[in-house]
């Protein structure tokens, strides 16, 4: 039987490849296991990747669509996010011209794309594809019935805020453990963690009876051949927007361990100006807490290390974060991109 091959993505980033606005573009270019071939933005074309979101180098910029085919483009992703997870209106024309050329579509947004009459008769006239990659399951349970594999251990990564790097944390505890010799697998919950792992489920479009389950069943199924087990965290427990989703993740899961992702730039919650982020030391206690609020009582789940992202800060500044996150949380502390040997060093904090 024939192997099939791997997809040649471009990335769609019309106008917006920023480190602010591309966040799948930049965790696919930095972690996925296929080609990325162009970046698609007529802002930027004749760049090359790196030079706008620090991730990406020799990955050309380029203005259309026809571009990307000519350098061997079969798939166009959506590599950023918009107000309200809709697609964007600069987006369309090359979505269209995607699909008119027979592209497969990526879609990671909460739109549909062919729910837009006209994408969908692009689709229809070109023979292209979409892949809805927020698009869950039918079947989905309630969770808190299934138990995993026994021997392995779940870790799941938690966060200070939204958007502060907990499925790179994730990523890169799970080479890490590799490197360490031990067999690890990465549960993706989110439309970028997804496109680079290729499977999971975007808890944020599960109807929230069945967010724990959701996160139930692909637990276990990753237990099932390794017995170290990274959940792809998302929002936060103190965000006002997206507490709900962090809760339903926290319980279905079933961790073992937490590992406490943040920004080390940041004293606002994200999108709530005013609204100061908790202690690192406070948000500790309530994870613990929050965690043990389905389990027997006198259990206990740990956050065994503090995971920075420190990429907005110079050297010095990022040192310093770091030393003040240790003292004040006396837990491990690393930014696991940035610092030498720092995911090795969570990784250890994690295996204890």
């Amino acid at each position: 039987m024939p192997v099939a091959e791997p997809p040649r993505v471009a990335i769609l980033a019309e106008g917006q490849l920023a480190r602010q606005t591309a966040k799948t573009a930049i965790g696919v270019i930095r972690y996925a296991p296929y080609p990325v071939v162009a970046v698609i933005d007529s802002v930027r074309a004749g760049d090359d990747a790196e030079s706008a979101i620090g991730v990406g180098k020799g990955i050309p910029v380029v203005a259309t669509v026809d571009e990307a085919i000519a350098r061997g483009a079969t798939v166009v992703l959506i590599g950023t996010a918009a107000p309200g997870g809709r697609i964007a209106d600069a987006d369309r024309g090359h979505l269209s011209r995607a699909l008119e050329s027979g592209l497969t579509v990526w879609n990671g947004l909460h739109e549909r794309v062919l729910a837009d009459p006209a994408l969908r008769a692009a689709a229809e006239h070109g023979g292209g594809h979409v892949r809805e990659l927020r698009e869950p399951p039918a079947d989905l349970p309630i969770g808190g019935h299934r138990e995993r594999r026994r021997g392995t251990h779940v870790v799941l990564t938690v966060g200070s805020d939204a958007a502060v790097g907990k499925m790179t944390v994730a990523l890169e505890l799970v080479r890490a453990l590799e490197r360490a010799g031990k067999r690890a697998a990465f549960v993706a919950t989110g439309q970028t963690g997804i496109a680079i792992a290729g499977a999971g489920i975007a808890i944020d479009a599960v109807v929230s009876d069945f967010v724990a389950g959701a996160a139930e069943r692909m637990v276990c199924d990753a237990a099932e051949s390794a017995d170290w087990v990274l959940v792809e965290g998302q929002g936060s427990l103190t965000h006002p927007g997206f507490s709900g989703v962090t809760l339903g993740l926290l319980h279905g899961s079933a961790p073992d361990r937490l590992i406490l992702c943040h920004d080390a730039s940041r004293t606002e919650v994200k999108g709530f100006p005013g609204l100061p982020l908790k202690p690192l030391r406070e948000l500790v206690r309530i994870y613990e807490s929050a965690a043990a609020w389905s389990r027997p009582d006198g259990a206990r789940i740990p956050v065994v290390a503090l995971a920075l992202n420190t990429s907005a800060l110079d050297a010095a500044a990022a040192a310093r974060a770091t030393d003040a996150a240790a003292r004040e949380t006396g837990l491990p502390t690393a930014d696991p991109v940035r610092d030498a040997g720092g995911a090795d060093r969570l990784a250890k904090a994690v295996v204890g």
